[in-house]
């Protein structure tokens, strides 16, 4: 029965080893995910080298059972999330690297670089934050001069002008056989 214990270590001390060991290593998996991973396919193996199913059996199914434990410990606790997770890192602010912060997380600038034009973001300077995600994404939001318009933009700047955005008001004009404002003759 001591392989129960020693199965619920080895995923905490995995999980452990796989936060110290930085966001870059793990890119799309949470570290519980990747240590259960790592697990299973080394008990996998055990069977064919010990001929012991059972206990294989037994230790992939401690695995997944640690998961959920430790998943629902990072729902209720917030200390445990930061302890098995991390948490985000601020790399940029107001468009200008946190050096000291990206040194800590053994990011370079290059690196950093990369993840950026893979957003599609060309230039620091455009960023009002970034920040790198426990799971190794990088979050940010641009600066206002940097985002795209959106629809709200594009509606507001339409009831500056003359234009309304309302479409049943062009259907009015085709009905009444006339524009219901007054519209500039030299854009009519």
């Amino acid at each position: 029965m001591d392989w129960i214990w020693k199965s619920i270590l080895l995923v905490l001390i995995g999980m452990f080893l796989l936060r110290i060991a930085g966001r870059k290593s793990i890119s799309q998996m949470s570290v519980a995910t990747t240590v259960i991973i790592i697990s299973i396919g080394t008990t996998i193996v055990q069977p064919i080298a010990n001929h012991e199913l059972g206990k294989a059996i037994g230790s992939a199914a401690v695995f997944i059972l640690t998961l959920l434990i430790v998943e629902q410990l990072q729902l209720k606790f917030n200390w445990f999330e930061k302890l098995m997770s991390g948490k985000s890192k601020v790399v940029v602010e107001d468009g200008k690297l946190n050096l000291p912060n990206l040194k800590r997380m053994r990011f370079s600038v290059d690196q950093l670089e990369m993840q950026l034009r893979e957003k599609g973001i060309t230039s620091i300077a455009d960023l009002e934050t970034a920040t790198m995600e426990p799971n190794g994404q990088l979050g940010y939001v641009l600066k206002r001069h940097a985002r795209p318009v959106t629809v709200g933009d594009l509606e507001a700047l339409l009831k500056q002008g003359t234009w309304s955005t309302e479409s049943n008001e062009l259907f009015q004009e085709v009905i009444q056989d006339g524009h219901s404002r007054p519209i500039d003759s030299k854009i009519q």
